[in-house]
């Protein structure tokens, strides 16, 4: 027989209390619903629970063979939740995350440094993969939250912040600094090795479109499973390819590679937090998911 949890919560009380109003003041309920939730556990149960009386409420043989069960179930809770707020408090707890390579790299490493200074005991567990994988990992429930890039698809029962926005830019190695001098037209450009994330990649679709509203036709000649491995490639004129620009910033400072301008206006991308709201994480979780959205003034 199945009876809803909620039912013996209120009986609980109703028990501890040996009172309707003060149990309904403590649950932040009122006197008809414990009542009514009352006549439906009795009705559930097949038998009385309470006896009203002019002095007050007491319990039936039942009702207290029953509230001796449900005092140390409550009882129980009531350690365990201590122990989980303790534990969190404490600066322990785990916490699993999905990140794709550019999130990481723009994002969750320079924050993590400063959450491990206020909880050097947190472990944190990241798992990287591609964003349509995390999405599915995470909709799963096998991560608390995961930090994605965008373009994605963002499932009806997830929500989703913005935490960065950033702008890719198209780079060689110096083997094509005479690209350098002035704008360049994308159909120009067709006909030079190009190096970019392989198909199955957010990234790898994006470009695809944005390819195609420019009217050419370009297809990666060397495909990367992750983002961190197309600076090497490029910077040893493998090619060119669209990578974000902070990640650039050194090589371009040290002259390892060049900037390539264009003519046209690259897509915007952004740095997401994507999470369940309505499916409880530990304690550790919810406060690095809260911390990394209130560092939000970063700039790209």
């Amino acid at each position: 027989m199945d009876v809803n949890f909620e039912y013996y919560k209120v009986f609980y009380y109703v028990g501890k209390y040996k009172n309707i109003t003060k149990a309904a003041a403590a649950m932040g309920s009122n006197q008809p619903n414990v009542t009514r939730i009352i006549k439906l556990l009795e009705s559930a149960l097949k038998c009385n629970l309470l006896i009203r009386g002019a002095r007050g409420i007491s319990l039936t043989e039942e009702g207290e063979r029953l509230y001796s069960h449900v005092e140390i179930a409550f009882e129980h809770l009531q350690t365990a939740q201590d122990e989980i707020y303790n534990h969190a408090a404490s600066g322990t707890g785990t916490v699993t995350v999905g990140a794709t390579e550019t999130a990481l790299h723009l994002y969750l490493l320079d924050t993590l440094q400063d959450f491990k200074k206020l909880y050097p005991r947190a472990r944190i567990i990241i798992h990287n993969y591609t964003t349509p994988y995390t999405m599915q990992t995470l909709a799963s429930g096998r991560l608390d939250f995961a930090l994605l890039t965008t373009p994605f698809e963002l499932p009806h029962a997830l929500s989703c912040k913005e935490l960065l926005a950033f702008q890719e830019i198209l780079v060689g190695g110096t083997n094509y600094r005479s690209l350098c001098s002035q704008q360049q037209d994308l159909r120009r450009l067709a006909d030079i090795p190009w190096i970019g994330l392989g198909s199955g990649t957010a990234t790898y679709e994006l470009y695809k479109d944005f390819f195609l509203t420019q009217h050419v036709k370009i297809e990666p000649d060397m495909e990367v499973a992750t983002s961190d491995l197309l600076l090497p490639l490029i910077e040893n004129n493998f090619g060119i390819g669209f990578v974000p620009e902070r990640m650039a910033k050194t090589l371009l400072e040290e002259n390892k590679i060049v900037k390539i301008p264009l003519n046209c206006k690259t897509p915007s991308r952004s740095i997401c937090i994507v999470y369940d709201k309505g499916r409880g994480n530990g304690a550790m979780a919810d406060e690095l998911r809260r911390y990394l959205m209130g560092v939000r003034t970063r700039s790209s």
